[in-house]
Formats: C-alpha cells, structure tokens, sequence
C-alpha cells in the first residue's frame, strides 16, 4: 500500500494543476465541457474541471487592424490600387458569436471591403477618388458594421491610406500639373515683359517731349540772342544785311575751332572757306525774296476771288536788307 501512495500523489498533482489556468489581459477563454460550449473566462486565474472542461480558444478582445489592398477601375477607366485600413475589436458580450459564427474573420472583413469599394470607386473619376476618399471610407465602415455586428465584431474606423493609380497614369498627371505650372510662369513672365516695354515707351515718350522742349527753348534763345545782336550792330550804324553776315561768318569761325579742338568730332563742315558764310546768307536772302514774292501773288488771288485773309498783330522788326513783310505774312 505504501508502494501506491506517491503514485496517488503525483497523479493528484498533476490534476490539480491541470484545474487551474490563467486568461491574460483583454483576451477572453472559451471553456467546452465534452464538445459543448460552457462558459466564457475574462482575465485572470480561473479553475475548471479536469479531463472533463477544455480551453477550445482564446479570443483578442484588443483593437485589431487588418490592411486590405483593393485594385479597381474608376469612371475614367483608369486603373487604381486603394489600401484600406480596418481597425475592428471582438465586442466582450459577443465572445460566443465572435468564436463560433466566423471561422475566419478577417477573410469575411477583406470581403465586404472589396464588395464596397469596387461598386464606390468605379462611379468616380480619378480627381474624384482623391478628393473624396472619406468618403469611401465611411462607406465601407458602414457596410462592415452592418454585416459584423451580427458576428459579435465591432467596426472602430476605416481608412483610405493610399491611393495609387497606374504608374503611366502618374507620369501623364505630373506632366499634366508640370505643364500647368509653366503656363501660370509664362503668364507671369508676358506680363513683367508687357509691364517693363510700357515702363520703357513711357520713359522715351517722356525723354521725348523733354528733348523736344529742350530743343524749342534752345532755339527761342538764339532767336532772341540773334535779334539783340542785330540791335546792337544797329545801334553803331551797321545796317541789317551787313550785321547778319557778320553774324554768319563769326558762327562759321566758331564751328571751325570748336571742330578743332575736338579730335574726336565726326563733324565734316563743307565748304569751309569766309566767302562760304557770305554765299549762304545770299542766298538765304533770296530765298526769302521769292519766298514773299509768291505769297504777295496768292495774297492778290485770293483777294481777287474774295478770300480775305485773317487779321495779325504785327510786331515791330528791325531793318533788314529784304522786304519785312514776307515774315508778317508767314508768321
């Protein structure tokens, strides 16, 4: 009788710890008896009947997520790969439902995301895809918790993190955004040309009338300075004719040595002798003289066929050696 009692001990130990199990942190055990479903242990130390419960599982009660890659065509027939993720937990009081309605249930969850997102996707285009993949997203959340609740698995959230066309059809879209941007550059780049060719035609319309105006102001002071030197020339008893040839020939002397002094000057004065000044004023004179003889001939036109001619105030002149009223008639 001796000889049986350690036996009798060991094999009492041995049942004894075959009674008692441990259930980690959010997992859920599933105690059969004989085949059948007994009970349902949470975490912690727990005790069962030996040879007779079993453990048939455990059950993660902690938020899984389960990525789901899905290849479909969108309404431009254009080929595009969405990853979908699902992020799911066994609801605690469906522990039964979750164990034995499903026997894989992420193939069931990767099932009803393909059936969703290939009836959404095909019924927008590619920008549409990007711009509204929330929405996607709640579509398939909403068709997985109406087929999962029943299944004792509760739907957290879902999430389009990547969309990923067609490696041609990216390449065509960065052409396309590339091309858009030069075209917005060259925009820019026309109006600054249009804004600096405005700037410049104001600049010399501006230098214009300036140099022009400058040009008018520098000959109204010859003018004047002429007609004060024919003053004074007349005041010492030298009359007109011979105070402008003087004039002519002091201005040709001048030319000729500020020409001189000037080795760089391209000014070519032809021809370049006294009696040069002399010819000229000659024939500025006779010029003049025919000048108003054919505006005395009009003047007696048109007074022979009624045409008066406008009122001028005449300004007093100083002697010269051709006839005075030619510049009053011309003025």
């Amino acid at each position: 009788m001796s000889y049986f009692l350690p036996v009798i001990l060991f094999i009492g130990l041995i049942i004894l710890i075959s009674a008692v199990f441990i259930v980690k942190q959010q997992t859920a055990a599933v105690i059969e008896r004989f085949g059948k479903f007994t009970s349902v242990r949470n975490s912690g130390i727990q005790l069962k009947i030996p040879l007779i419960d079993k453990i048939a599982g455990r059950i993660n009660l902690k938020i899984q997520q389960l990525d789901v890659i899905v290849e479909t065509k969108t309404k431009d027939d254009v080929f595009v790969r969405l990853k979908i993720s699902v992020q799911f937990q066994v609801v605690k009081n469906n522990v039964y439902d979750a164990f034995y309605k499903l026997e894989d249930p992420q193939n069931q969850i990767t099932s009803y995301v393909f059936d969703v997102v290939r009836s959404e996707v095909p019924k927008m285009k590619l920008d549409d895809v990007f711009e509204r993949k929330d929405d996607i997203a709640i579509a398939v959340k909403s068709e997985l918790n109406q087929a999962m609740t029943d299944y004792g698995y509760d739907i957290i959230k879902t999430l389009v993190t990547d969309i990923d066309p067609d490696q041609q059809v990216k390449i065509a879209m960065n052409r396309i955004n590339a091309a858009e941007r030069e075209k917005v550059a060259a925009e820019y780049e026309a109006e600054a040309e249009r804004i600096k060719i405005v700037a410049k035609a104001r600049a010399e319309a501006e230098s214009k009338r300036l140099q022009g105006q400058g040009i008018a102001d520098q000959r109204r002071e010859i003018a004047r300075g002429l007609e004060e030197s024919v003053e004074v020339l007349n005041n010492v008893g030298i009359n007109s004719q011979e105070a402008s040839a003087l004039i002519v020939v002091t201005q040709h002397y001048d030319t000729l040595q500020s020409v001189g002094e000037n080795t760089n000057s391209n000014l070519i004065l032809m021809p370049n002798s006294p009696q040069a000044g002399s010819e000229m004023l000659n024939n500025m004179i006779a010029s003049f003289v025919a000048s108003n003889q054919i505006g005395e001939e009009m003047k007696k036109k048109n007074e022979a066929n009624g045409i008066l001619p406008k009122k001028k105030i005449k300004k007093p002149r100083p002697e010269s050696g051709y006839d005075s009223s030619f510049d009053d008639d011309n003025v």
